[in-house]
């Protein structure tokens, strides 16, 4: 995982689906491109918000982390300066 992009939470926080056209989120310290994902594309997926770190907020979710084996990575969460 040492060899992924870095991100950092600024970064992030500017694919939310309305300031530039990929929409992003974070889980676990990885970042995921949810773009394409029907179910995220206004950057919201009922209560979550893209451009974010979900890991607090998923654990009461409904389905399990294997949905993230069907979008992209796109790197590593890093804090700035990192």
């Amino acid at each position: 995982m040492n060899d992924l992009p870095r991100i950092t939470p600024r970064q992030l926080s500017l694919r939310n689906g309305s300031d530039k056209p990929e929409v992003w989120i974070c889980y676990q310290g990885i970042v995921y491109d949810v773009t394409n994902s029907r179910l995220w594309h206004t950057g919201k997926h009922y209560e979550h918000w893209a451009g974010q770190d979900l890991t607090a907020e998923l654990k009461d979710a409904p389905h399990t982390t294997s949905v993230f084996e069907r979008v992209p990575v796109v790197g590593r969460l890093v804090e700035e300066g990192s």
